[in-house]
């Protein structure tokens, strides 16, 4: 079956930011930050292998790909405001956790991101994206370093000659495993994009600001110390500018950290989009808290009760309003099933549980559904139409809690002859 995957631009302080979006909204979201001098076209492969899934969110950073590209007068060249940009484009999509898939810039972009707001991650996937000194390359170093220390005619003309389609091409199939194998189309969009007119001060303006960055991996690696995010590396081991030292490094602060090492270079996507998606998918692929309230409505549709009551906790606490014609203050799934679903299949020839809306709290522990009863009486054959907030609580993968809010003088209406 082909993926749907949507493009749109979302405006972000006066700017239009391309972004590509795949796979279920209300599933665990992924968000894909490219890297130099790519866009959201560096997933393309990914995208689809990851949307049965997750949500996939892929935004292009400003003056990357499809989104804007305002003069340096215009907008200023920071990781700050690429991020902050990223954070509107976020908050704009109402995605209110996320595991981070970081590449090159876009490293200090999601870094920036979970340093700030540690509650939101759900877990980082780094993708030669350095944040160690030891993953620093020479070719990296003596082009930047010089840049750092002093801006003139001799440090500007070698960040302009990093422009260059040649330099671009060599990103890609530097240390690849196979380049008769590479897609030409990558490296000649991304020069294309590097090629418009006012770009290359935009990218030199970064090339400058990612000193900061550096200065920043201490702060980084407090966070890794203090918040332990779940964290996947995927990394092209023949990078020429991130050294593979680089993704070792990560289990200094993070020993939990899985490491994986591929044959390739600083784009090994190109050649490992499969294998890197089903990493990925045996990291973060278990079913989260939401979704697991959301499998208990979608057994109950498909008339699979038993299926949605192994769901539940064999203690779960179960509450239904005063006034609500069935169950009341329940413990254990039996009583459930007793007290709840067989009355209300017995008193209701048609019923349905209809969700509008199902909303996760940031930890992810506690959701809320937004929806409404619908169905016919058997007795007295009126209609019903009772809207509800149900609120569930999920450990380890059962719901322990339930509680719900609801119209119940139009269920008792409607049992009313």
């Amino acid at each position: 079956m082909t993926t749907q995957i949507t493009r749109h631009s979302i405006e972000a302080f006066g700017s239009k930011v391309f972004v590509r979006e795949a796979g279920d909204r209300t599933a665990p979201a992924i968000v894909l930050l490219h890297g130099y001098p790519s866009s959201s076209h560096m997933f393309r492969e990914l995208i689809p292998l990851l949307a049965g899934r997750f949500r996939v969110i892929a935004p292009d950073m400003i003056g990357y790909g499809g989104s804007d590209a305002p003069s340096v007068d215009a907008f200023d060249y920071t990781f700050d405001n690429l991020t902050a940009v990223t954070r509107k484009v976020l908050e704009h999509l109402e995605v209110a956790s996320y595991v981070l898939y970081l590449h090159d810039f876009g490293g200090p972009v999601g870094l920036r991101l979970a340093a700030a707001e540690p509650h939101r991650v759900r877990g980082l996937i780094v993708q030669n994206a350095n944040a160690y000194m030891e993953g620093i390359s020479e070719v990296f170093a003596n082009l930047f370093q010089p840049l750092w220390k002093e801006r003139n005619e001799k440090t500007l003309a070698a960040a302009r000659g990093f422009l260059s389609a040649e330099i671009t091409k060599m990103q890609y199939t530097a240390g690849a495993r196979d380049t008769v194998r590479l897609d030409p189309a990558a490296w000649m969009l991304d020069q294309a994009f590097l090629d418009r007119p006012g770009i290359a001060e935009a990218q030199i303006a970064l090339f400058i600001d990612y000193e900061k960055n550096v200065a920043s991996y201490d702060a980084w690696h407090a966070y890794f110390r203090a918040h332990q995010p779940k964290t996947l590396v995927v990394w092209g081991k023949n990078d020429p500018f991130f050294l593979q030292a680089g993704a070792e490094a990560f289990r200094r602060d993070l020993p939990d950290a899985e490491i994986v090492l591929l044959d390739g270079g600083h784009f090994a996507l190109e050649e490992h989009a499969p294998a890197v998606a089903a990493h990925i998918g045996r990291v973060f692929g278990q079913r989260t808290e939401a979704e697991t309230v959301r499998s208990f409505y979608d057994e109950l549709g498909a008339g699979r009760l038993d299926e949605a009551l192994r769901l539940l906790a064999t203690d779960v606490s179960w509450n239904d309003p005063k006034g609500f014609p069935y169950g009341g203050n329940l413990v254990g799934a039996a009583a459930v099933k007793e007290r709840v679903f067989a009355r209300i299949a017995a008193d209701w020839p048609t019923f349905a549980i209809t969700i509008d809306k199902l909303v996760a709290s940031n930890d992810g522990a506690d959701v809320v559904a937004i929806g409404a009863y619908t169905g016919r009486h058997g007795a007295t054959g009126r209609a019903l139409h009772a809207p509800f907030a149900h609120t569930w609580s999920v450990s380890r993968g059962v719901i322990t809690r339930f509680e719900t809010f609801t119209d119940t003088a139009a269920m008792r209406d409607a049992m009313t002859a």
